[in-house]
């Protein structure tokens, strides 16, 4: 049974595979977090609306659209968020989350723009000391901005 499926495989080629293996395949949502920096070494924290009230504090983030590239969501949604302008650097991380979604995370560096925070999702959003980072950060952001600093292990 298996080298009928795999003659019929190789006869089918092309956009009836992807087809296919689409269909066959789990979907994920892509989350994608920057750790912004200016250029004296702070994190840019957005305290968020819609996430929890004991621990509402993060980086900026947001899920990537189709066919977009990741390094292209984290410019998006910095600037959808608050306004600034940044570049993308070097991958912190790539992991399965919660079901059905992927996380990937990026340093960025802020290179304009003027901070203009997006109301619907964002209450405040202030420039903090990696070493002295606010009370109610997410656990996984601390981890990523002490990751991005050399002061902690990777993850």
């Amino acid at each position: 049974m298996e080298h009928l499926v795999a003659r019929l495989w190789r006869l089918i080629r092309g956009p009836l595979q992807w087809r296919l293996l689409w269909l066959w395949h789990a979907k994920f949502m892509v989350g994608v977090t920057g750790v912004v920096r200016a250029a004296d070494g702070r994190v840019l924290l957005l305290r968020h609306r819609l996430w929890p009230p004991s621990r509402p504090w993060g980086c900026p983030t947001g899920y990537a659209n189709r066919s977009e590239r990741f390094e292209d969501t984290v410019v998006r949604e910095v600037r959808e968020e608050t306004g600034l302008d940044v570049r993308v650097g070097r991958l912190l991380r790539v992991r399965s989350g919660y079901r059905l979604r992927v996380e990937v995370a990026y340093e960025a560096e802020l290179t304009g723009g003027t901070l203009t925070i997006d109301p619907v999702e964002i209450l405040e959003a202030k420039w903090f000391s990696p070493d002295d980072l606010p009370e109610g950060v997410q656990e996984s952001h601390r981890l990523l901005i002490q990751q991005s600093t050399g002061t902690a292990a990777a993850s």
